[in-house]
């Protein structure tokens, strides 16, 4: 679910407001293989199938993982014409409240918190919140920020 483009002189409007919930995404074994493999953490929890299957009923997708997701599962979420950049700006209070086991899908739950002038543009911040599929505790709570610029 996205909303209507909108623009940027609307954004401080629709603070507090849902801006998208995003389709499901399966987090799959080889996904996770190649996320360890990109930042070199190869905890078994994450990569030993056999190990973690056996210890903890089956393998878990890395934390940063799963926070790193954030904008694809966002793309085209609130669409904002005029828009000829954006920049992610950092994150704060990221918690991962829930592990996601391999082959569960997570979905993104986004709420638009805050709106800015910062450096010509304008500083985005989104409360991010992404879903485990019949779970009620959520897998990550985190507040994003970005900085998008007009023409």
């Amino acid at each position: 679910m996205a909303m209507q483009p909108v623009e940027m002189k609307d954004l401080p409007g629709l603070v507090g407001q849902e801006v998208g919930v995003s389709d499901w995404l399966e987090i799959s074994q080889d996904r996770v293989n190649k996320f360890a493999d990109a930042t070199g953490d190869h905890q078994w929890i994450h990569v030993d199938v056999e190990r973690a299957t056996k210890e903890m009923g089956g393998p878990i997708a890395h934390g940063y993982l799963t926070l790193s997701l954030i904008p694809f599962l966002s793309a085209g979420m609130l669409p904002v014409k005029g828009v000829t950049r954006g920049i992610n700006y950092g994150s704060d209070k990221v918690r991962f409240t829930n592990m996601v086991r391999v082959g569960k899908r997570v979905r993104l739950r986004q709420k638009l918190i805050g709106v800015e002038p910062k450096a010509g543009g304008l500083q985005i911040k989104n409360e991010c919140t992404i879903e485990i599929e019949g779970e009620t505790r959520p897998a990550c709570v985190a507040e994003t920020m970005s900085v998008i610029y007009g023409s």
